[in-house]
């Protein structure tokens, strides 16, 4: 970001400024955009620039990296389908021909989304990386509508075409039993219940809550949000039996340590992201090896920034939101050990890792175009396509849950976790009434009487 101290602009580049000092980095900026040393025309999209909004300078080098490459695609796909139909031998096996067609179909839909279709709010590490992702989150909510219209036994096997290893009942691990951090009964390894629970997932809480973080962008969202999964597993350990864990898993490994560190080490992240200047060079322009290898590796930072300013409590439209985001956030979070439960998937198959990546790659676009659509509705006067995508998502997944598994989603909630909701539940309520409504009111009626 730099400041808006910037008044001049000449023929010396914002990137020399930047370099001599005469323009600090660190601060968001309402200044005009910059581009090759000239002040840029005022666009719409400008004219609504926001002032958590970084400024922006590069110098407008379109090299073949960029450029479009809609006909060369189009070419090599067109020599790739002319091969098959020409010169290779159609095999005589209907199941393989089956899987290879719905593969081809899956290809080609996805070399024309990564040419044509509409570009999101990031550009790096390349524009046609997040287009690629676009379209793998519309053929997985088009492959969970299908799994969503076949029956329970069906579904289940049809999996076996994806993996022959799947189809099959797989027991849960409870993570619950002997809860003693200090076991004297065991003379050979007391500490024997923490390194047993010291497995896969704790790198990947970790990983996980420092990548929700960078998405999120704000310490007490991701802090609620934490908190709040757990409190779910408590109330859930009834249906699914890995939710089943000691205190000190949840409160000590869980939120303190794994996904504590993790929303740390996001934070400081984001600190430096806006504070970094936000200065882009053509490859070939730039002097020096060491710059080029610096500028290579900036390539995989983003090409701007914007900070996130949630407000919830500013509006009651933006309350409601914020409320939607982190009840969706927890529904996809849910969705993970439910569906992996009712599709009969090992918590260490790799279609639970591809989700988990797949989510990754398209949570951070879906969260930008959500805090935009709230954010900045003059300019974004509708919601985001990959927000729009992630959402139709959980909310497919949470469906075949519920129509694979009824029996486990309406096991009775234990009157205690029901009472603990609803007090919870009457808390919100009772607050958003009184600072959204009662508040006003009285405010309302002090200005009143103070004009009388």
């Amino acid at each position: 970001c730099l400041t808006s101290k910037l008044r001049t602009y000449g023929a010396a580049s914002a990137a020399e400024q930047v370099n001599n000092g005469s323009i600090e980095p660190g601060c968001p900026s309402q200044s005009p955009q910059i581009k090759g040393g000239v002040m840029k025309q005022t666009s719409r999209e400008s004219l609504y620039r926001r002032n958590t909004e970084c400024e922006v300078y590069d110098d407008g080098t379109n090299t073949f990296f960029w450029r479009a490459h809609t006909v060369t695609v189009l070419f090599i796909l067109t020599c790739a389908l002319v091969y098959v139909t020409l010169l290779e031998e159609t095999p005589q096996d209907t199941a393989y021909n089956t899987k290879r067609g719905i593969v081809a179909s899956i290809l080609v839909f996805l070399c024309f989304g990564v040419t044509q279709a509409k570009d999101g709010p990031f550009t790096r590490p390349h524009p046609a990386y997040w287009r690629f992702w676009l379209c793998v989150t519309v053929v997985y909510e088009l492959f969970l509508i299908f799994i969503l219209f076949q029956t329970v036994h069906d579904g289940r096997q049809f999996m076996k075409y994806i993996d022959p290893k799947l189809g099959v009942p797989l027991p849960e691990r409870d993570y619950g039993g002997n809860c003693l951090m200090y076991d004297p009964g065991n003379t050979t390894d007391p500490f024997h219940n923490i390194w047993d629970k010291m497995d896969g997932f704790v790198p990947a809480h970790f990983l996980g809550w420092y990548i929700k973080t960078l998405m999120i962008r704000d310490w007490w969202m991701c802090m609620i949000i934490s908190v709040m999964f757990e409190f779910l597993e408590y109330s859930l350990e009834h249906q699914l039996p890995n939710f089943s864990e000691c205190w000190w898993d949840h409160w000590i490994m869980d939120v303190l340590l794994c996904n504590g560190l993790g929303i740390y080490c996001g934070m400081k992240t984001l600190a430096w992201l806006s504070m970094k200047p936000y200065q882009w060079q053509g490859l070939w322009n730039i002097p020096t090896y060491k710059g080029k290898i610096k500028r290579i590796a900036f390539q995989f930072t983003p090409y701007s920034w914007v900070k996130f300013e949630w407000k919830p409590a500013s509006t009651v439209q933006r309350w409601l939101a914020v409320l939607g985001i982190i009840f969706m956030f927890l529904l996809a979070e849910l969705n993970t050990f439910y569906l992996k439960f009712v599709l009969w998937m090992p918590p260490e198959h790799y279609l639970v890792l591809l989700r988990l990546v797949f989510f990754v790659n398209v949570g951070g676009v879906a969260m930008r175009e959500i805090y935009d659509f709230m954010d900045d509705p003059k300019f974004h006067k509708k919601l985001g396509q990959q927000a729009w995508l992630v959402a139709a998502i959980t909310v497919t997944e949470f469906l075949i849950v519920v129509k694979y598994d009824p029996n486990t989603i309406m096991l009775p909630i234990p009157f205690s976790v029901m009472q603990c909701w609803f007090l919870g539940i009457v808390l919100i309520a009772t607050w958003t009434v009184w600072r959204f409504f009662i508040r006003k009111l009285q405010l309302n009626i002090h200005l009143t009487f103070k004009y009388i």
